[in-house]
């Protein structure tokens, strides 16, 4: 593997190479194999950096929006997901795939992974996993050796010399995978037989993993090819020992298998023609801002080399220099020097004329960030908004008749609202359940109003099913609600709703007080800006990280 250390470039890298690009990406390596959280003092051991240096690239990292500072701690942030998506998206396997290994999951009820070829290990880049007490728990952008695993062998069985002796030189500087945190350590019994199950695979045409990931984990895999006949994915089924054995597994499944592997063959040739380019980042804006905005803590080339990477995606999959300078609105000196860091890295490859992104861009905090929960993201938003309008902010999704709390931080003082995670509250009194309720497909609010119990709780509640209904559709047009001692006498709240990719609501988000604190109007007016400034950043976050990944609402 790759050190984390910017002295992989070596007495080869390019006269070109940008330093700062390299100590940036060194920082966020280390962070990401660290679980996405770690001290900036132990950043500057991991990275053997100086720590003035590692200050300035996180102080960039910090403005760019890939991580933030809680306390000593560097913590990466769902936006830097925006990385692996360019990839993700580059390549189109998730989306034109991975509809295919879901429902071969569910077929199957097994789980069903999509894993490419990174250099001499091995990457997942889809999961659909079955839930059960012992399950799979690699994540998308988890790097696997190649020989833990069925895929590795299939990919192995095209290498060239060259590839093997650079798995040979990796497996005796690291025998036992330290280097490979998504895997326990390997005793020597991966790699013993690995050439053996790469011949045998070349001849079968399938692959086998009896435990080799972990004990009780079974799997078989064959691969997916292009049309040019190149291996582009490998399509694995994955089952636990007291279900199958790896041979009774691939007996079971292999005829569904390879139909799906028919069908995921021929999914690029017809989808060529409905190719939509993937969003563009806003990572160029502030790479173009002046020296003078952002201050003398603020890498510039690091900052310019990142956008780099956000000029693929969808319908951008192989770039010419001066696309990528067109694309990211830098200088083709400025975009071919972090061209070249990168390709010397290994994050992009290039033909000599069209530049490509590779599996490894994965490596930069995408498996750390794919476990995130809608709750987790928005949790540091939320401390955000308190710390600006010194009020009790939270966030709550629709469960039946009530909302549910799901993430909060409360003010400090005297006389505060006391709710804690896991509280619930019928919907209609609340201002939380009146954005949710208001975000619901019309027949579903209908439904909602013929079967409500509206009680009374407090002399303000709105009882009458006409006028619910009249400020569900004022909250529906206006986005936001206010509830006013209607749940509690003397409690006041304001809500917004927080919208995915698709723009359905799925969650909201209040700022609540005492009503002697602000009238119904000052609310409004004082409340209202700041808290759709946190939504939107919370959005943000949560449609980077939902983009390839299933983020959990609770």
């Amino acid at each position: 593997m790759t050190s984390l250390s910017p002295a992989a470039l070596g007495a080869d890298a390019p006269a070109a190479a940008v330093g700062s690009l390299s100590r940036g990406l060194a920082v966020l390596r280390a962070l990401s194999a660290a679980g996405g959280r770690r001290a900036v003092s132990e950043l500057v051991r991991d990275t053997r950096l100086a720590r003035s240096t590692v200050d300035r690239v996180v102080s960039t990292l910090a403005h760019v929006g890939y991580l933030r500072l809680d306390g000593r701690d560097a913590v990466l942030t769902p936006l830097l997901t925006e990385l692996g998506n360019a990839y993700l998206g580059a390549s189109r396997l998730p989306e034109l795939l991975g509809p295919v290994a879901d429902a071969l999951a569910d077929e199957l009820d097994e789980s069903v992974s999509l894993a490419v070829p990174d250099r001499d290990g091995v990457r997942f880049v889809h999961q659909a996993v079955r839930r059960r007490a012992m399950s799979l728990t690699l994540r998308i952008g988890d790097l696997l050796p190649a020989e833990r695993g069925a895929p590795g062998a299939l990919f192995a069985a095209d290498w060239p010399a060259e590839q093997w002796a650079a798995w040979r030189a990796r497996r005796a500087e690291d025998p036992r995978h330290t280097g490979f945190p998504a895997v326990p350590p390997d005793h020597g019994e991966a790699a013993a037989g690995f050439e053996a199950r790469t011949r045998a695979a070349r001849t079968a045409g399938v692959a086998l993993d009896d435990q080799l990931i972990e004990p009780g984990l079974v799997a078989f895999a064959l691969p997916v090819r292009d049309a040019a006949g190149r291996q582009s994915c490998a399509l694995s089924v994955v089952s636990h020992t007291s279900r199958h054995s790896a041979a009774s597994l691939r007996d079971a499944a292999l005829p569904r298998v390879r139909e799906a592997v028919r069908v995921m063959e021929r999914a690029p040739a017809q989808a060529a023609a409905a190719s939509v380019p993937g969003p563009r980042s806003a990572t160029s804006q502030w790479a173009r801002e002046s020296k003078q905005e952002l201050g003398p803590g603020f890498v510039e080339s690091l900052a310019r080399g990142l956008s780099v990477l956000t000029a693929f995606d969808a319908g951008r999959a192989e770039l010419p220099l001066t696309a990528v300078a067109e694309a990211t609105g830098l200088a083709r000196a400025t975009a071919r020097r972090a061209l070249l860091t990168l390709q010397q890295l290994g994050f992009t490859a290039t033909d000599g004329r069209l530049f490509r992104l590779t599996p490894r861009v994965l490596d930069l905090g995408f498996a750390a960030l794919s476990g995130l929960s809608l709750p987790d993201i928005a949790q540091p938003h939320l401390a955000g908004l308190v710390a600006r309008v010194h009020d009790s902010a939270s966030m709550a999704v629709l469960d039946g008749a009530d909302v549910l709390y799901v993430a909060r931080v409360p003010t400090v003082r005297i006389m505060s609202v006391n709710i804690t995670l896991g509280t619930r509250f019928p919907a209609y009194a609340t201002s939380l359940g009146r954005v949710l309720l208001a975000g619901l497909p019309a027949a579903d609010r209908a439904a909602y109003l013929a079967g409500a119990d509206l009680a009374p709780l407090t002399r303000h509640t709105v009882t009458d099913p006409a006028r619910l209904a009249a400020l569900l559709d004022q909250a529906d047009r206006e986005g936001h609600a206010v509830a006013d001692e209607e749940l509690e006498e003397g409690l006041r709240s304001l809500s917004v709703p927080v919208r995915d990719r698709a723009g359905r609501v799925v969650a909201a988000v209040n700022v609540s007080m005492h009503a002697s604190r602000r009238t119904a109007r000052q609310a409004r007016e004082e409340l209202l800006p700041p808290l759709r400034e946190a939504v939107a950043r919370i959005e943000g976050d949560y449609h980077a990280a939902s983009r390839f990944t299933r983020v959990r609402p609770v």
